[in-house]
């Protein structure tokens, strides 16, 4: 997916944020500002809005010599999904439908975004969860997956945000976890999940999780690790989570899944949905991919 003009004044929004988030110093707010607006100027529009919102977030971490900005907040949001694991998996478990279910909470959780909005409050959780259990949802495409994930051999689990990779778990569990490989980033950038969250979810003592050596807030392939890459082409069925990898991925010829909350205009226009909207669509391959053929990067 390409960047749109509307995504520029989300670049500067990101930016300003995150620096003021670190900082109260004014003057490091306006360099920071300064620095992105060069690079907005410089951009490739061709590009997917995550490969401009690295450039941006290496640059305020150089800057700012801060590794892992967003860290206290992903620990946060780490706990207080902990805190509503029990509730929720009561909740799928006493489902007429876990599974589906599984996947409307998996997509509640996509809420957790701070790339998209800078503050979450546990109201905005709460509130999230209880409207993604009602809200009216594509029952044939929960099923479809059913069946794909059951015939698949090798399942990857594209994972997004900290916090959010407990709902996640939630989801997992309800597939065949032995076929799962989940992927987090291999190193921070806004409140993507790592590894540390992925142990901090549990979900390193029920799957096998990997990192995709990049630290893109999506899954760029360009910049992934050569073991990563590998991985990708082997998997016959691809789950991915969030806008980040929609935004990347959207053009790949794979057997993806896409699991969502359209939470902006641009995201919503290219799905044609309305934006607020839990998504969860199939991208088809074409019959060389699904023949395993290499995919092109």
């Amino acid at each position: 997916m390409k960047t749109f003009l509307d995504c520029i004044p989300c670049f500067l929004r990101q930016a300003l944020e995150a620096a003021r988030m670190a900082t109260d110093d004014e003057s490091i707010h306006k360099q920071i500002l300064r620095d992105v607006l060069i690079l907005t100027t410089n951009m490739d529009l061709h590009q997917s809005p995550p490969a401009m919102a690295r450039r941006i977030h290496q640059c305020i971490r150089e800057l700012l010599e801060n590794a892992d900005l967003y860290r206290n907040l992903k620990q946060r949001h780490n706990q207080l999904a902990l805190r509503l694991y029990d509730e929720l998996e009561s909740k799928i478990r006493n489902s007429a439908n876990p599974l589906q279910t599984a996947v409307r909470l998996a997509i509640a959780g996509n809420i957790i975004d701070l790339g998209v909005k800078s503050s979450i409050s546990d109201r905005d959780i709460s509130k999230t969860i209880q409207k993604s259990l009602t809200e009216p949802f594509n029952h044939a495409m929960v099923e479809q997956l059913r069946i794909d994930a059951d015939n698949a051999r090798d399942i990857l689990y594209l994972a997004d945000n900290a916090g959010e990779i407990v709902f996640d778990r939630l989801l997992i569990e309800q597939l065949p976890t032995e076929k799962i490989t989940v992927v987090v980033k291999g190193s921070p950038i806004i409140n993507d999940a790592t590894m540390e969250d992925a142990r901090a979810a549990g979900l390193t003592e029920i799957v096998n999780v990997i990192d995709n050596g990049s630290d893109a807030p999506g899954t760029i392939l360009e910049i992934c690790s050569d073991e990563f890459l590998s991985r990708f082409r082997q998997a016959d069925l691809i789950i991915a989570k969030g806008q980040g990898n929609y935004e990347t991925l959207s053009n790949i010829e794979k057997n993806i899944y896409f699991i969502l909350k359209a939470k902006c205009p641009v995201i919503a226009s290219d799905l044609g949905c309305p934006v607020g909207q839990m998504v969860l669509i199939k991208k088809v391959t074409k019959q060389q991919h699904a023949a395993g053929q290499e995919i092109k990067l």
